[in-house]
Parts: C-alpha cells; structure tokens; sequence
C-alpha cells in the first residue's frame, strides 16, 4: 500500500495555478493550516496574498502535498518534476482524460507519479478538518473538529453537498477519487480508516474498480469497530451512462452492486440524508446495530406513522415482555395501552424522573429505542418543557447502555446546537423519521462472511452460444439433474433415437436462445410422429416430461465485469420476465446463505407450504446453485449458465431448460 501520510497529513502544502491556487490557499488560511502554504506560478510574485515562487525547484523543501491547478498536459509535467524531487503526493485538478476518452494520456500521467501518491485526475481534492489542512478549491461548510466520520465520493459536487448538512455529523476528511487513474476507492478508504481519530467511512459511488480489495477493507474495518456505508449509483441504464461519461466508471449492475455490499457487511443507503444519518450511528456507537427495537412517542399519531414507515424497511416491533408490561403499567396508570410502537400519552410529561423511569424500563428490553421527539423551534418558541424528555433519552442509554435514538419526525425539529449537544455526549440525534428508520435499518447489516473475497472480474469477451443438448451434457457431466433425453439433427433421426424414451415427451428445437417466442417447445407428447419440422432448428431435442413438480425457480450465474461472478434465484418459469421477483448474490457462496437468500423473494411463501401445499426440496436448489457456481469459478471458459425453470419436487431438483454461453 503506498504511503498516504503525507498527502492527508500534510506540514506542507503546495499550489500550482492562478484562481484555483489562490482559494485552495484562502480555505487553508480560514481552517488554521499552521502549515506553510507555497503558491508556484512562473509570472506571479505572489498570489492570494502569499508570495510564488517561480518554479517547484525553488521550493524550500519538497512539499508533503500539492494542489495542481493547471491543464491537463502541464499536469504530467508537474507530477513528473514533484515525483523527482520526493514530494509526498498531489491532486490533479484537471479534467479532460479517460472521461473524455484520453486514455492514453491518463495512462501517461500514472507513469510520471511513478510511487508518489495521485489522486485523480479530474479530482476535487482532500479536505482534513483534523488538521486544517485542504487541498481544495472551493467553498465548503466543514469545521474543524478532533474526530469524526470521513466522506469518500467519486463526485466533487456530491461530497461538496454533504458538507453543507446542518445535522451534527462531525466530518474528519473530505476526499475525492476522481478518475482514479493510480489511487482506487479502497487503497483511498483504507488511508482514511487508517487515521484513529477517523470514526467511520461514508462513500458515495458511482462504479466500483477492485471489489476484493473492497470486501477486504470492510472486513478490517468491522474489525477495528468502523462502520462503512455506501450510496452506490448506478442502478439504472441513465445513471451507468452517466458514471462512464463522469469518471469512466464501471458500474456494474444494481442487483449485483447492492449484493456485494451486503455481502460484504458495508451498510447501502438510497439517499443522502440516509447516508449522513447512519454516519451519526456508526460514530458514536459502531457498526452491528441489534434488530430488536422498540419505539415510544407522546403521540398516538407517532405510535401509528412509525409502525407504518418501519415496515418497508423490514423493522418490525416485538411486543414487550409481561414484567415490562406490569412495570410500565405500574408508572403510566390504565388508561395508557402497553404496546411497541408505545404511545406514553402525557401523564408522564415534565416529569423528569418518571419519564426516565418509562424510557429505562422500556430500552432495556430491547436491542435499541427510537424516541419520537419534536423539540419547538427556538426562534419562536419555548422548548424548556421538552428538556425532561430529552434528558430521560440520554439517562436511559446510560442506564441500560442500549443505544436510544432521538428522532424528530421532520428534520427541521432538531436544530443544530442542540444535535451536537447531544452527539457529543453519546446519544444520537437522528434527523427526519422515515430518512432515520433507513438509517437504522443500514446500520444492522450484519458482518460479511470471515474472509469472503469475491472472484477477480474477467475482460468481457465474445461468446457463443450453446445448443440446449450441448448444454444439458454439460449439466449433467457436472451432476446436476437433468430429464432423460436425445437429441439429433433431423426429426427423422430423432424418431429413431428417442424409442427409449417414456411418455409424455417434451420436443425442443436446437438453436434458440428463447424457445417459447419461437414456437420451438412442444409439451405433452405421446409421441414423435407426425410432429413437423420447426423452421430456424438447427436440430432437436426430446425428453421426458418431469412428473411431480411443486414449484419452478430461475437459477442463473454469469459472469459480472466488476463483481466476477453472480448467482441470481427468482421465481421461474415462462412468466419470470414478469414477475421480476429475484434476489442476487455474488460468489462464492455457501448452501445456507442461498437459502437464506431465497427467504427475500416476495413469493417466498410459495417455496414453503403455502396453505399446505407440498415444499419443494430448496436443499437440493441451494446444493445445485452451489455445483453450478465451482463449475464456472473452476472453468473460465463459461460466460453464463440460465437454468429456467429448474423444477423441484419434494424430494429433488431437475434442470428442465438451460442456456449457456462459453467464451
């Protein structure tokens, strides 16, 4: 891993360029760099206000990090002389490579850096709030602070929003990958995590270069107690277009994406604000948030919205337990109703110790609390009635050491001082109460597998496509079960062939990729004479109908040109493109987690008795996704394998219809 303390932390900083130069040095000077900042321009005597120096060899030492503000041809140059003379590292401002299809020329700005550090080009820069320390050209609405979260974005103006929030969150870095001709997201991710006082990680991604150096990074991450959590773009056609046109991004696909990330334990949000919130979870209390939560509010109409708006995420809330019960009854009187969402009415309200004694008792059977709290606006009002409330949050966080989250219902409620009042003292203030729930629901991902690396992604290449007899062969070869069959070029041959064979018969012509819209599949055969010809075969098949399916499943593993190879399980059949009911994983995987996986079907139930239907043998898919899935991570030959429908019974799982594709 190359040295990036110099560039994060530098004593020195470097600026090459005229107007960019000259605010990278005005945000030094209003963050407190103690460090000197040294403007180089070949005209300039100085410049915002600093005196230049006409060249970087007339520098008094070489400097531990650089701001090149210049074009993109005399930023080779630059690089090249900085690497030379044993500077520690730079940002390339400039755009005008990859991303508008100069590769060549981006490949010869790596070669100038040689081992010295780059980031970009086509790259904002680094801001270090720890330190005072920016490398950065332009406005940004940061403070400096001892510690706290670092944002790591492929997109300057992104990351530049998220400076502006008004939520709490302590920043520590501010970083830009731009391009990333040298330095990729996760050497960059680990340089920040590196930095103790750094408290998590928050990226904003557009395409993803080296995933098993990501799942590795999140692996030792979780170790050291540093949540990561992700907005990854990409999920639509528009969105890849616009990453391959932004940085030259690969952004893979969005089941695919949002599979590697769950499987790897970092958090994915949809949004932003979801993104900034989780960060405020993952600072004060780590990553590995617990699931059983509980919700109180002084609000019947909270109790209700909450429940509703926790749904979708997947949140649910266990009932308390009878001692909590009879011990909340025993505060609270009759007429409040014991349940979770818990509506504590306003008996209680004002009264410090008793609220304490509600919130205590209630987070203490439980994983973590959401407290519903809207605190008045203080231009207007005034909010003095609401402090029992909130001090009864913090108190019975102490007490239980249960994470309670007090969450305003509109982000508004929560004015900043009081936000960072209570962040800085351990209790999470949590802004907007559908954009919270995302962010709790974040922030239980579960730790990836112990040492799960996804398969290095391959070069896309041409392939061809595979007769379904070809492809049956190769099925079975591999132990998966498939239907009694031959196959031959002619019906004639295939009349000859096929006495073997036990009706009902199934007849398919060879050569197409979708059979069922070229009229090639016909069912339900007695037998094979006097079946006509099916024009655009290149041959036939016939097999024997399989008997006693309980349900047909999609099975399907393809090659992927960032995450190297994914596995996808949906609901199957001729009505599967309809359906769209699929979960994805990315390989290598376990029997169990495929099981687990299918559990996330929206159809499920269907797989699992429902109303006393027979269950099909899903051990017997999850022992077949695992085959398929060494076959092609052991034959790199193989592009995609399409299983659809595998049809399963109670006691197996048969291969009806397969498409595969070799390189």
């Amino acid at each position: 891993m190359r040295d990036f303390s110099r560039l994060l932390r530098p004593k020195s900083i470097a600026v090459l360029g005229a107007g960019w130069a000259g605010n990278v040095i005005e945000q030094c000077r209003k963050m407190g760099f103690d460090g000197p900042v040294w403007p180089v321009h070949p005209k300039r005597s100085e410049v915002g206000g600093v005196r230049a120096y006409a060249r970087l060899a007339d520098l008094p030492a070489p400097p531990d990090a650089t701001f090149i503000g210049v074009n993109r041809f005399a930023t080779i140059e630059v690089v090249r002389e900085l690497s030379a003379m044993g500077a520690g590292g730079a940002i390339c401002f400039a755009s005008g490579w990859e991303e508008a299809g100069e590769a060549g020329l981006q490949a010869d700005l790596v070669a100038a850096a040689g081992e010295m550090p780059i980031l970009g080009p086509n790259c904002y820069g680094v801001i270090n709030y720890l330190d005072g320390a920016l490398l950065w050209p332009d406005q940004h609405g940061g403070r400096r602070v001892e510690r706290g979260v670092a944002l790591l974005s492929q997109s300057s103006n992104i990351v530049i929003n998220l400076t502006m929030q008004a939520r709490a969150l302590p920043v520590a870095y501010v970083a830009c990958l731009g391009n990333a001709a040298q330095v990729g997201l996760a050497e960059l991710a680990g340089a920040l995590l590196a930095d103790d006082r750094v408290t998590a990680l928050g990226m904003y991604v557009e395409g993803i270069d080296d995933a098993p150096a990501l799942a590795e990074l999140a692996e030792a991450a979780r170790a050291a107690g540093k949540g990561i959590v992700c907005v990854k773009s990409g999920k639509t056609e528009a969105s890849r277009t616009a990453a391959a046109s932004h940085t030259a991004s690969l952004a893979g696909g969005g089941a695919a994406s949002s599979a590697f990330l769950r499987q790897a334990g970092i958090a994915e949000v949809n949004t932003l604000p979801e993104l900034l919130e989780t960060l405020k979870v993952f600072h004060v209390h780590g990553p590995g948030l617990g699931v059983r939560m509980c919700s109180l509010s002084c609000s019947g109409g909270e109790a209700g919205l909450v429940a509703d708006l926790a749904a979708p995420f997947g949140i649910s809330f266990p009932a308390p337990s009878d001692g909590q019960r009879k011990a909340l009854g025993d505060i609270l009187g009759p007429i409040v109703t014991i349940a979770n969402p818990l509506d504590y009415h306003t008996f209680i309200w004002g009264d410090g110790p008793r609220t304490t004694a509600v919130f205590t008792e209630m987070l203490a059977g439980y994983d973590a609390g959401i407290f519903i709290i809207d605190p008045p606006r203080p231009d207007r009002c005034d909010p003095s009635s609401f402090q029992p409330a909130l001090d009864a949050i913090e108190a019975a966080q102490a007490a239980t050491g249960k994470p309670a989250f007090a969450v305003a219902s509109i982000p508004e409620n929560f004015d900043e001082d009081r936000a960072a009042g209570m962040l800085a003292r351990g209790c999470v203030p949590m802004m907007g109460l559908e954009t919270a729930l995302g962010a709790l629901k974040a922030a239980q991902t579960p730790s990836g597998r112990a040492g799960w690396r996804p398969l290095a992604a391959a070069p896309q290449r041409a392939t061809r496509l595979l007769d379904e007899a070809e492809a049956k062969a190769l099925l079975a070869g591999a132990g998966v079960a498939v239907p009694r069959g031959v196959s031959a070029r002619t019906l004639a041959d295939l009349r000859a062939r096929a006495g073997g064979l036990t009706a009902p018969l199934a007849l398919k012509g060879l050569g197409f990729a979708h059979k069922t819209e070229a009229g090639a599949v016909r069912l339900g055969l007695s037998t094979l004479e006097g079946e006509a010809a099916m024009p655009g075969a290149t041959g036939y098949l016939a097999e024997e109908m399989v008997t006693g399916a309980v349900a047909e499943v999609l099975l399907g593993l393809r090659r992927d040109p960032v995450y190297g190879l994914t596995l996808t399980l949906g609901m199957g059949g001729i009505t599967a493109e309809v359906l769209a009911d699929t979960v994805t994983l990315v390989w290598p995987v376990a029997e169990a987690e495929v099981m687990e996986a299918l559990t996330r079907l929206r159809l499920y139930p269907l797989l699992d008795g429902y109303r006393g239907a027979p269950r099909p043998d899903l051990g017997a898919l999850g022992a077949m996704a695992v085959r398929l899935g060494r076959l092609m991570a052991g034959d790199a030959t193989l592009e995609e394998i399409e299983i659809n429908p595998v049809l399963l019974r109670p006691d197996g799982a048969v291969a009806v219809d397969a498409l595969i594709r070799k390189g």
